[in-house]
């Protein structure tokens, strides 16, 4: 058994992880509303027949209800968030503070703290977090937008061992970040405080907003390389897996 990990671009994320395929975040479709994608639609084949789907927060670049139809799985999120997509005919679990068993696989899934308030959804819950996955050959954090914390130092013991695999974000939609997000260096950061292993950077270099043509020139290929610039002199010794969208690695 393995793990690859698939980048589809921005937050969305797909996991072969030992026999199992779990989603995270899918915005699977050409565009979000206004927010404009760059380059094509992530391949059906690299995101269809999931065990399980995670969503950090509601969010419309992390929880795009056309996409989450498209996936006949649990849904694994906040109990406020689970609510809310139960009421739009999804099936979603919200998970508390015990690990879950995704059903028929080696997975187990928990939440774990995100500090993402900075811009309250008024028709919408505002629960966001992160997961923690769990096999008995791979531990994975997939931090959701967050801020960095210092109880992020916590999360190996949250986890049972040390994190092979963080996912963390690294910037956003638009040239500038706003609260409750990382960036580059913040993002490596929290990969120094958890202790991965290896760390793949996500939201970044897929959306954009209309007008962007008036940003600077490069800003959405810029986390990426600060990125990569950063993870040794802040996390040394963690392997750096900056992907495009739409490419797999495996560990």
């Amino acid at each position: 058994m393995g793990c690859r990990i698939t980048w589809l671009g921005h937050a969305s994320v797909v996991l072969d992880v030992d026999g199992a395929r779990i989603v995270v975040d899918p915005l699977l479709g050409r565009h979000n509303g206004i927010l404009r994608r760059r380059g094509p639609a992530p391949r059906r084949d690299q995101w269809q027949r999931p065990d399980a789907v995670l969503v950090s927060h509601l969010h419309h670049d992390h929880a795009e209800l056309s996409s989450l139809r498209l996936l006949p799985a649990p849904i694994l999120t906040a109990p406020a968030n689970a609510a809310f997509l139960r009421k739009k005919g999804l099936s979603a679990t919200g998970l508390g503070d015990e690990w879950y068993d995704v059903p028929g696989t080696p997975v187990q899934v928990r939440l774990t703290r995100a500090d993402h308030g900075h811009r309250p959804m008024p028709h919408r819950p505002n629960a966001a977090n992160g997961h923690l996955v769990r096999t008995p050959q791979h531990l994975i954090w997939l931090a959701g937008d967050t801020a960095f914390y210092d109880d992020m130092a916590a999360i190996p013991d949250l986890a049972g061992g040390p994190i092979d695999l963080a996912v963390v974000p690294i910037g956003g939609w638009g040239p500038r970040l706003s609260g409750g997000h990382l960036g580059p260096v913040t993002a490596s950061d929290a990969c120094r405080t958890v202790g991965a292993a290896a760390a793949m950077p996500y939201h970044w270099g897929t959306l954009h907003f209309p007008g962007a043509a008036q940003a600077p020139r490069g800003w959405m290929d810029a986390p990426g390389e600060a990125f990569a610039e950063a993870l040794p002199e802040h996390a040394p010794g963690c392997r750096s897996l900056v992907l495009t969208p739409g490419q797999s690695v495996d560990l």
